[in-house]
């Protein structure tokens, strides 16, 4: 008999509880917006691609053709620097293949079997572009992930088909970092950047052709990863910025000079790289920082012989612009912040209250967000997707803008909610865009517990309401 009524009080309970009214909760809003946003200064670029870039938040402030992929000759050595930096001592040292000492000009003329240091063949490879250097440098770390037999073995007496195995290795090494970077239209073949193409076959048994090439926003991604992402950054401007460097090796003397013009420019910059071949043309990537903003530029197909100076001219336009129209602005300054009163506690079916047959609730609040989308940026309906940072980057405080460019503030929350319900539970998130590209996320999570109702629950409250009333 005490289990029937006990069955009896429960159902009861749980059909007064789910009956009871429920107050609608605010869906969705936005918040704050300012002027409508206005098209960037028309520059004349001699580039047939090029990219000015927050490297902040990774976000392309000016773009020609910016998805447009084409060879990048010589830029191609930012990732094989900072490849090299994230894989290997810069105090290694390496020996010289006869596949590296017969790379083409520009080279350092290192010769088969001579030993080097790590960090002076850096210099080499990022103040001359010597394309031995490259080539001695990849295979040092590419032989690595070779066989155990290749990765005991001299590599002076490595046949050209082995050097080419272990530089592929580290080419690699490139491809995957430009995929953990968000490259998708990246392709590397070579480490010195010398225009290649190579046949990959498919799984189905199907071949198809890859040049080794990229875009300007993506060469641009791979220059702000290096000079701002990676923890090898501080190594990758040490070098890149300096202006000559000296070293001894195999009984001779050795200069480097940086080629970087843009460093003598303008106040601020930061690192670069040039690049030419016949199918590129002159190429650049260059980051400058000032007044606590820092951009990026990438030039591709700027110009041929005799118009060297064409990427200088495009450099400093692109730069130009940048400084004198975009600034800092904070997601939380007044204005701009998600006001935290639009928040209304949300409805929980079969959830507990301190008294029987009212409606229980749970009240709402903006948690810290401990992970976020790439450094650099992600498009809208990537974030909104779920996808959280490889790296566990937090995301940005602000953004460069343009006065005339608005954020906008869009939150979601659940309607409804079934108990049991944790505290700390998402149930929904306020995003802070420019465009359709969000830019922060903040998540919207419980404030409280609510606990389910069970047959506990019931009788203790029949019994407070009928047995121990006075």
């Amino acid at each position: 008999m005490k289990k029937i009524l006990g069955g009896f009080l429960f159902f009861c309970c749980l059909l007064w509880n789910i009956a009871l009214p429920i107050r609608a909760a605010e869906t969705e809003g936005t918040i704050w917006q300012a002027s409508s946003p206005g098209a960037p200064a028309d520059t004349d670029l001699y580039a047939s691609a090029a990219v000015l870039m927050d490297a902040d938040s990774g976000r392309v402030l000016y773009g020609k053709n910016e998805n447009t992929c084409l060879a990048m000759a010589s830029t191609t050595k930012i990732m094989t620097c900072i490849v090299i930096l994230e894989n290997t001592s810069r105090e290694d040292i390496l020996t010289v293949s006869s596949y590296a000492e017969s790379m083409p000009k520009v080279k350092l003329y290192i010769k088969k079997g001579e030993q080097y240091r790590v960090e002076d063949l850096l210099y080499s490879l990022m103040l001359e572009s010597h394309n031995d250097t490259a080539v001695a440098l990849a295979e040092h770390v590419g032989k690595k992930y070779l066989s155990p037999e290749l990765r005991s073995k001299d590599t002076a007496e490595y046949t050209v088909e082995e050097s080419k195995q272990a530089m592929a290795a580290f080419v690699k090494l490139m491809n995957r970092k430009a995929v953990e970077l968000g490259c998708e239209n990246t392709w590397f073949i070579t480490p010195n950047g010398l225009d290649a193409t190579e046949t990959i076959v498919l799984e189905d048994g199907s071949a198809i052709q890859k040049e080794h090439c990229t875009t300007a926003a993506e060469l641009a991604r791979i220059m702000a990863y290096c000079i701002g992402g990676s923890d090898c950054a501080e190594a990758f401007l040490e070098i890149t910025g300096t202006g000559s460097y000296s070293f001894h090796a195999n009984g001779r003397d050795y200069s480097c000079t940086n080629h970087n013009a843009f460093l003598s420019m303008m106040n601020g910059a930061l690192s670069g790289k040039t690049g030419f071949t016949n199918k590129a043309g002159y190429c650049y990537v260059g980051a400058l920082k000032r007044d606590g903003r820092t951009f990026v530029v990438a030039l591709l197909a700027c110009g041929w012989p005799n118009n060297k100076s064409y990427k200088w001219s495009d450099t400093r336009k692109l730069m130009q612009y940048g400084l004198e129209h975009y600034f800092y602005r904070s997601f939380s300054e007044e204005g701009v912040a998600f006001d935290e009163s639009r928040l209304k506690s949300i409805p929980v079916l079969k959830g507990r209250t301190e008294v029987l047959g009212a409606s229980a609730y749970v009240d709402i609040e903006i948690a810290e967000r401990k992970n976020g989308p790439e450094k650099n940026g992600g498009t809208r309906q990537e974030n909104a997707g779920g996808q959280t940072d490889r790296t566990g980057e937090q995301w940005k405080d602000g953004l460069l803008l343009r006065e005339d460019e608005e954020i906008r503030v869009e939150y979601s929350v659940k309607e409804l909610l079934t108990a049991p319900v944790e505290s700390g539970t998402i149930v929904g998130t306020v995003d802070y865009l420019v465009g359709d590209t969000i830019y922060k996320r903040e998540n919207i999570v419980t404030a409280d517990s609510v606990m389910p109702v069970d047959l506990k629950w019931c009788g203790r409250q029949v019994i407070q309401r009928f047995l121990l009333m006075p």
